[in-house]
Order: C-alpha cells, then sequence, then structure tokens
C-alpha cells in the first residue's frame, strides 16, 4: 500500500501561548507607563470631633443644598454667601460649620469648600 491522498493528515490547531505572552507583556507596559490620578486631601475640621477651640462671634452655619445656598437660613449665592461671611467673622480663620442637605452630592460640598477656601476661610468644619 502506497501512500496516496487519501490519507489525511491531522490538522494543527495554532498555539495561543504567544498571543496569551504578548497581551500580559503590553499590560505590563502600559500599568507602568501610565499616570493614575492624583489623590487630593481636603483640610477639614468634623463636627463633634473634641477640639478644645471655642466658639467665638455670632454663628455661621451654611447649608448646602444641589440648587441653593443657605447662610444661618437666608438663602443666597455664592458670592453673597462670601460676602455675608466676611462680616461674620473677626478672622479668616474663625471656624465655619458646613451641613450638607439630603440631595446635595460630595461634587457640591467640594465647590463651596473650594469657594470658601478661596476667599480665605481655613478653617471649616462639617456636620451632619
Amino acid at each position: 500500500m502506497s501512500l496516496s491522498l487519501a490519507t489525511r493528515r491531522r490538522s494543527r490547531r495554532p498555539s495561543l501561548t504567544p498571543m496569551i505572552d504578548v497581551v500580559f507583556l503590553l499590560l505590563v507596559f502600559f500599568m507602568l507607563a501610565s499616570r493614575f490620578g492624583m489623590d487630593m486631601q481636603i483640610p477639614l475640621g468634623l463636627g463633634g470631633s473634641g477640639g478644645a477651640e471655642r466658639w467665638s462671634g455670632p454663628p455661621r452655619l451654611v447649608q448646602i443644598e444641589p440648587d441653593s445656598l443657605a447662610l444661618n437660613g437666608v438663602a443666597m449665592a455664592a458670592p453673597e454667601l462670601v460676602a455675608a461671611l466676611s462680616g461674620l467673622t473677626e478672622t479668616p480663620a474663625d471656624p465655619v460649620v458646613l451641613r450638607a442637605g439630603e440631595e446635595a452630592d460630595v461634587q457640591r460640598l467640594v465647590e463651596v469648600m473650594e469657594t470658601l477656601g478661596a476667599a480665605g476661610f481655613s478653617n471649616l468644619v462639617l456636620v451632619e
């Protein structure tokens, strides 16, 4: 019996090992070459933390809602808030109490904190 075309060769399946190696090399490269987000810390005092700081002056409670701000229960815009707080504080280091409403998200809280920080208020206290 001679070999003829009738005998079939078993087909070889391609090896996936080189492709997996390339994928892992690319993964390692991009993980080492990429720069992940920078962590940012917000200086913030927490109300009720038992600090020895004494309150002086009139109340300064800023209520933060998704679409409005209120200082001691009086609704106002952010520029008016900064001006009103300046009249209620002796120095920019005086504490200002922030309270976020039920619907206010963290981004809104951070925006108000940045506005107050840019105006020079450095002692922000967050309460529930």
